[in-house]
């Protein structure tokens, strides 16, 4: 077993930082070469100088000047190919500027260390891709790290990068985040720009980050959202009431994760939090009803690659070629139907949560299943599913959430706390006083 790295000493230089991050990336042991799809270490290394030039001068850029931050592989960066996890999209011609987002991290001093592993196409939340290898989760090798957002999680855990910008359409950062260890958080759709970033589904795609504590991660959000990069102040958890969503979102819970969930809801009471029983059935069975009509993922991801003139799909692993086959024979008015039931199940579920605007959850049922086990078909269906059954109910009700490391004996498990719609830096701030009740 290998245990991750501790994160660098942030008041260290940024090129003192950097060559940490990048004598990991480079150690066979933490499998930085799968790890990172590209490594900018040269341009990097010039933008952590620069950045070190600026703090000597008293002219910084804000908190991010200097930070190492790894981007997912689906984010464009100029001059290079954007894949998106596939094999099929290498061929595609370099894209000439960066994605937003990515042009956002640069204006704000970030040093861009490298492009992380993925899932193709995003397209699965288990972390392994047949053509860029499975890289293990930090805490144990021969396990999965979670996905699609694989790289971005290990990055940071394991030291070789400070923050990861990654995306979420049913949970692709707070699952992986949840699995190694991370703190992972989907905002609101909408409220941080993915242009430039291959999209999986324009309804459901949300981009943010993945940071070793909460405060990293609302300095990215901010960042990325225009927002105030002030500190975040973390929330009193006096007299705060959340609602652990009990019922079908609890089956199948393994016993190590219900303990420590358990355990961590004894912490946040224990804080003066109001931890209250209930169940969110009714919003689950409306939910259940729109995917009898269809799966925003593969009709959208269908139509995406016919967009690029993609029409053979024999290089597409099998076990996302089927997903996208059933998804290009969808009725248009089965996709019409479904907006309009999404929308009304976002109305449906604000309602819910005008008495008790923050939900709590395991994050996944499940720690981290060994990559032996999920390279089976049938095990991988089971285990993708399971590990998406919670995540996604944030997506399809638009709803921001957050998944938070919590003491485990053995491999990590992860809380879940999601928001009213719109409700992101006051999330925030809540996470930070959960945060610090659970390390308290």
């Amino acid at each position: 077993m290998s245990m991750p790295s501790v994160q660098p000493a942030p008041h260290a230089s940024a090129c003192d930082r950097l060559e940490a991050a990048l004598s990991r990336i480079a150690d066979p042991e933490r499998q930085g070469a799968m790890v990172f799809t590209e490594i900018y270490a040269e341009e990097a290394r010039s933008a952590a100088a620069a950045s070190d030039r600026r703090a000597a001068a008293g002219r910084s850029l804000g908190p991010l000047d200097g930070r190492i931050v790894s981007v997912k592989a689906l984010f464009d960066v100029a001059g290079d190919v954007t894949a998106a996890g596939s094999a099929i999209l290498r061929g595609r011609p370099a894209t000439g500027r960066d994605a937003k987002a990515v042009a956002r991290l640069r204006a704000a001093g970030a040093v861009i260390v490298g492009r992380t592993h993925m899932t193709e196409f995003a397209f699965s939340a288990v972390g392994i891709n047949p053509h860029y290898g499975n890289p293990g989760n930090p805490h144990d090798r021969s396990r999965v790290p979670g996905g699609s957002s694989s790289g971005a999680a290990i990055s940071v855990i394991d030291g070789m990068a400070e923050i990861a910008l990654g995306s979420d359409t049913g949970g692709s950062l707070r699952i992986p985040a949840a699995l190694s260890g991370a703190v992972g958080f989907k905002p609101s759709a909408g409220r941080l720009s993915a242009e430039g970033a291959f999209p999986l589904s324009p309804t459901l795609d949300a981009i943010g980050p993945i940071a070793a504590n909460v405060a990293d991660a609302a300095l990215l959000d901010s960042i990325l959202s225009d927002g105030d990069p002030a500190p975040l102040a973390p929330v009193s958890l006096a007299g705060q009431s959340f609602l652990v969503a009990r019922g079908r979102l609890f089956d199948g819970i393994e016993p190590a994760v219900a303990a420590a969930f358990e355990a961590a809801l004894d912490r946040l009471r224990a804080a003066g939090a109001q931890v209250v029983d209930g169940a969110v059935e009714a919003e689950l069975d409306a939910l259940a009803d729109l995917d009898r009509i269809g799966v925003f993922t593969a009709i959208e991801l269908a139509a995406t690659l016919a967009d690029l003139g993609i029409t053979a799909l024999d290089g597409i692993d099998p076990k996302t070629r089927a997903r996208i086959e059933a998804g290009g024979k969808a009725p248009a008015a089965d996709y019409v139907r479904m907006q309009n039931r999404r929308a009304a199940l976002i109305r449906l579920m604000d309602e819910r949560l005008t008495r008790h605007p923050v939900l709590l959850l395991p994050t996944v049922p499940m720690t981290a299943p060994t990559i032996a086990y999920v390279l089976d078909d049938a095990a991988f269906h089971r285990v993708n599913l399971a590990l998406l059954r919670n995540t996604r109910v944030a997506n399809l009700f638009d709803l921001p959430a957050i998944s938070l490391p919590v003491p485990a004996d053995g491999l990590p498990v992860g809380l879940m706390a999601m928001g009213r719609r719109g409700s992101d830096r006051s999330l925030l701030g809540i996470a930070a006083g959960i945060e610090a009740a659970l390390l308290g």
